[in-house]
């Protein structure tokens, strides 16, 4: 993420609205969450009983990765707080483009067809039960992690819009991705 609002004004009125607000170097919306590499291999390698490896689940989920193509930046629009998960996380809803929405069943797809290659049967499955993964929702939200709520009411909090700046999409933490063959 590049900017909210017109600057850091903007994004520091929001913690009226949450507890230990994030700070906005580190902010940015998850078009795809494979969680830890090591974790997602595991898993793969638990669902088919040893016969895809955790190393070969990983290699070829790398390749996978640096093979994505690039999404270019965007802008989106924010005006509702949204409570995920369990409860601790406060998310910015962000309403995105058509084509962000499109991108981002690109990559479900993707991963529906990686899995299959990886030898997973009942992708769906192991989507949903994945600890790595951590999809508890068929849904995709756009959303900004932003800090922890104010209350443990889940009502979405209300503020003035605010249009979001998204620089291209890159892997976070891809600097950590073992090195391919």
């Amino acid at each position: 993420m590049l900017r909210i609002g017109q600057g850091p004004s903007d994004y520091e009125a929001l913690g009226s609205y949450v507890n230990a607000l994030r700070r906005p170097q580190g902010l940015h919306l998850t078009l795809l969450h494979i969680g830890i590499l090591l974790d997602f291999s595991q898993d793969v390698a638990e669902w088919t009983n040893g016969i895809t490896s955790p190393g070969a689940a990983a290699a070829r989920t790398v390749r996978w990765l640096q093979a994505l193509p690039v999404l270019d930046g965007f802008s989106g629009r924010t005006e509702r707080l949204i409570v995920l998960g369990g409860g601790s996380i406060a998310g910015l809803e962000v309403e995105v483009p058509h084509h962000v929405y499109d991108y981002q069943v690109f990559l479900v797809q993707g991963l529906h067809q990686l899995l299959h290659e990886l030898l997973v049967d009942d992708v769906d499955d192991f989507i949903l039960s994945s600890r790595a993964l951590g999809f508890r929702y068929p849904r995709w939200v756009p959303h900004v992690a932003v800090g922890r709520p104010l209350a443990r009411d889940r009502e979405p909090r209300r503020f003035p819009p605010l249009n979001v700046e998204f620089g291209e999409s890159r892997i976070r933490n891809g600097r950590f991705l073992p090195a391919g063959p």
